[in-house]
């Protein structure tokens, strides 16, 4: 599998055109319709053909009702339907985390608690396809590293069962807060919220570091605009053996207690950065200390930054640039007594350094199986290696 999914919003992100990129990028209908029947939701399915824009050609895809329109849902309802669903466990909280986003946008908006949101368009089994099948994308794919350019959100204004609104539309600003976007582009709704949601939650938003592209799928949307092909590409492929440009932020701290210091290592890593972690050293007049560092892509310097600032005592943040020569990566899936693991392998010029199961799986199946981790961990492995 490819280490580094790029999504770039030449015309928009919706959540039918990022599925039909994927689609068209290679990922298996079949596997994906699949998982999505997990959530009951009868009356509905995927239908894909082929389509052009500006003589781009990709796959325009629909979720086709069979029967009367769905009835708005309230937000409690859907994250009950998708929360009790039989999705894979990361797909599954991805999902909720996106519904959840969309949810507090439309409360905050609205002026209304997140349990008294009833969604309308969100309601409708599209959208619920839409968030569920982009998360099953990013695990079909084996979770790479996920990078989206800034969009440009469209501009000028739409009706909606509210009334006439903006574009952007407010809910879309509220769920992008905090990443960069572009100001302007096409005439009408470019980025919708099922888009939006996608971008935060699946995706850095910012530049990918160099690397070497394997496929290319196309999303087309319905509309046509004067000024660029209404498309999303999607790219995969795998990072070059230099890993692309890092920054190491560091900050020096003599009065800050362990707990705020855990917590600013899970702040830095929910912000993006790739590793972070802390050690003792001895500061001026004999004080001790710890040095509170991250690893983080360049795109992710502000947000990573306003992390460590957030939740220390520090008052600077000092950062350079570093390289590192990084493995390629892979999940593959072993059966094992307990139920499947994916395992993470590394290769060095086509030759396998390391073998590793994922440890999220194999805490899950111990608690399935009421065995210690270590057990489940040892099976993965020696079922790996044996394969």
């Amino acid at each position: 599998m490819a280490d580094l999914l790029w999504l770039e919003p030449v015309g928009g992100v919706a959540g039918d055109m990022f599925l039909a990129a994927a689609l068209h990028l290679g990922v298996p209908e079949a596997e994906l319709t699949r998982h999505l029947a997990a959530l009951e939701i009868p009356g509905w399915r995927l239908d894909t053909r082929s389509a052009e824009a500006s003589g781009i050609r990709g796959l325009h895809l629909d979720v086709t009702l069979e029967g009367p329109p769905p009835q708005a849902r309230g937000y409690a309802e859907i994250a009950a339907l998708v929360g009790g669903a039989a999705l894979p466990p990361r797909a599954r909280e991805a999902a909720l985390a996106m519904l959840e986003r969309v949810g507090r946008a439309e409360a905050k908006v609205h002026g209304v608690a997140l349990d008294q949101v009833h969604f309308h368009e969100l309601g409708a089994v599209d959208s619920i396809v839409d968030l569920c099948g982009a998360a099953l994308v990013l695990e079909l794919l084996g979770w790479p590293r996920a990078v989206a350019s800034p969009p440009e959100l469209g501009q000028g204004f739409q009706k909606t069962h509210h009334g006439v609104l903006p574009v952007p539309p407010p809910a879309v600003l509220e769920i992008l807060a905090g990443v960069t976007i572009r100001p302007g582009g096409p005439p009408g709704e470019a980025v919708t919220p099922t888009g939006a949601a996608i971008l935060r939650e699946l995706f850095e938003v910012g530049t990918p570091p160099p690397f070497i592209p394997r496929r290319t799928g196309y999303g087309v949307g319905t509309s046509r605009w004067p000024d660029r092909p209404n498309v999303l590409r999607l790219t995969d492929g795998d990072r070059s053996p230099a890993g692309g440009e890092l920054l190491l932020l560091e900050a020096n701290l003599d009065d800050c207690s362990g707990q705020l210091v855990a917590r600013a290592i899970e702040a830095a890593l929910e912000e993006g950065a790739l590793d972070a972690w802390a050690a003792p050293v001895t500061m001026k007049k004999g004080r001790p200390g710890l040095v509170l560092a991250a690893l983080a892509p360049v795109a992710r310097r502000e947000a990573v930054t306003r992390a460590l600032l957030r939740e220390t005592t520090t008052l600077g943040v000092r950062f350079r640039a570093v390289e590192r020569l990084e493995a390629a990566r892979e999940l593959e899936t072993v059966e094992t007594p307990y139920g499947p693991v994916r395992v993470k392998v590394g290769r060095l010029g086509g030759e396998v350094v390391n073998a590793h199961p994922e440890w999220d799986d194999c805490a899950v199946r111990a608690r399935e199986h009421g065995v210690p981790v270590k057990r489940v961990l040892e099976e993965a492995a020696a079922a790996w290696w044996r394969r």
